[in-house]
């Protein structure tokens, strides 16, 4: 399929949209940047409440689970890199145990970017091993683990 041909399938079926991220997904080179950008957004405009925020993160987690997967089985390929919102959800878990200084939003977008892509195990098998929405979904958050629980290592060392 050409871009051209995705971007229309994206712009014509409602499950497609939010899980290229609104469109972030189909943006030039690294679609997972964009979509991991997109979470640090989010997260920026909602209260720094953890109940909210858990809610949020939940909620993401599990309509990605459906979204991400029908997203794939629509389009033919399992995980295509244009599906982004398992990067949204992830980035968005990952700053939920810092604080909301540029710093610590910097820290956190590296730490998950190269969890993400890295894949240090177990992500690695899980990314290989679960098929539909809930591997697509599942190695993002374990990504989200891994940088969460360095950040907050970090946050104990430093501040």
């Amino acid at each position: 399929m050409t871009h051209r041909e995705l971007v229309k399938k994206v712009l014509s079926d409602p499950v497609h949209w939010p899980a290229f991220g609104f469109g972030t997904g189909l943006l030039p080179g690294a679609p997972g940047t964009w979509g991991s950008l997109l979470g640090i957004l989010i997260w920026w405009v909602l209260p720094k409440d953890i109940y909210l925020q858990t809610g949020v993160g939940l909620s993401g987690f599990l309509l990605g689970i459906w979204l991400c997967g029908e997203s794939a089985r629509r389009i033919g390929v399992h995980d295509h890199s244009g599906i982004v919102w398992d990067e949204i959800v992830g980035m968005f878990l990952t700053l939920m145990v810092i604080p909301p200084e540029p710093e610590w939003i910097l820290g956190a977008f590296v730490l998950f970017r190269v969890a993400d892509i890295w894949k240090p195990w177990p992500i690695r098998d899980l990314d290989h091993r679960l098929r539909g929405g809930l591997g697509i979904m599942l190695d993002d958050v374990v990504a989200a683990l891994y940088a969460a629980i360095l950040l907050g290592f970090l946050i104990r060392l430093i501040l």
